[in-house]
């Protein structure tokens, strides 16, 4: 237990420094897009240096929820703040998801009254913003996977397929003169990062309501508690995730004899580890005799 706390701890810490880095360089570029834009008098580069600022606060959140993680259990946080990181996920993907509303929208004027553009200038802070992306996307690959960190890949991916739209409609523009590929390359985008982010906040809502993580079968996993050497039945179970790294697991577990207990409980926990990777599991055990009684039994009789 202590090894698998110490774990998390590393694995926490860690996360936190690769959020900074990408906060250093999403805001460094930010700052270089917004000079580019406003001497090119490009509307486009100034909306994704906009984006790229808003990706900026994300990483900040996505940081400090990377540092409440490590915080210990306490009597008033008895679990700890493991899911500061899930809630820091959820906000950045309304964020998100409000960067995809504010697209959609420049995107349509555009196509009703498109600007002009300065094609070349595009082309370059495009193909620069394309390098410097998948920059911070390799440095936050290297991190630890949890949803805070996907909801931060989220971000970088929007930012990378605008550079990259930016780059193929500067073309176009430079070589056609079609100003309609930039908006249109617009909602494309918008579309993608939707889908994205309607499955993380899929994803981050199980965990704060306490669902069955996916991939796991709650039938299948009784089935196979019950199926351990010593255990007559299970029930009351119940299995959430804790964070977007943690499993739980509690549940009551009927044995024809208590005296048996300490040698059944290591075989419950081994299976559940091996088979689930459920190292969180908190059973009570329960005589087979016990078991028998209806509940409304159980009480004073008058």
């Amino acid at each position: 237990m202590h090894a698998h706390a110490h774990a998390s701890h590393t694995h926490a810490a860690s996360g936190r420094r690769t959020f900074l880095y990408a906060l250093l360089l999403t805001f460094g570029f930010a700052i270089i897009e917004i000079i580019a834009g406003v001497w090119a008098n490009s509307l486009a580069l100034l909306g994704d240096a906009g984006h790229m600022l808003t990706d900026g606060v994300a990483f900040a959140v996505a940081a400090f929820a990377a540092w409440l993680a490590l915080k210990p259990a306490s009597a008033r946080h008895s679990y700890g703040l493991g899911r500061a990181e899930v809630m820091a996920a959820l906000l950045n993907t309304l964020f998100m998801l409000m960067i995809v509303a504010a697209v959609v929208l420049e995107a349509v004027s555009r196509l009703q009254r498109p600007p002009s553009v300065h094609a070349s200038v595009v082309m370059l802070i495009g193909a620069a913003g394309i390098v410097v992306n998948l920059g911070i996307y390799l440095v936050l690959r290297r991190g630890e996977t949890s949803l805070n960190m996907r909801a931060a890949l989220l971000h970088v991916l929007g930012d990378l397929l605008g550079s990259l739209a930016a780059l193929v409609s500067g073309v176009v523009i430079f070589f056609s003169g079609w100003l309609y590929i930039d908006p249109l390359l617009s909602l494309f985008i918008a579309a993608l990062i939707l889908v994205s982010s309607l499955r993380l906040l899929r994803d981050a809502s199980r965990v704060l309501l306490e669902g069955v993580p996916p991939g796991l079968d709650l039938a299948e996993i009784g089935r196979g508690m019950a199926g351990v050497v010593g255990v007559r039945s299970v029930h009351d179970l119940h299995v959430w995730s804790l964070s977007s790294r943690e499993v739980s697991l509690s549940a009551h577990v009927v044995i024809a004899d208590m005296r048996t207990w300490q040698d059944v409980l290591p075989r419950i926990r081994e299976h559940l580890q091996r088979r689930y990777a459920i190292t969180h599991a908190t059973l009570q055990p329960e005589p087979e005799v016990l078991a028998r009684v209806p509940l409304k039994d159980l009480g004073p009789r008058p």
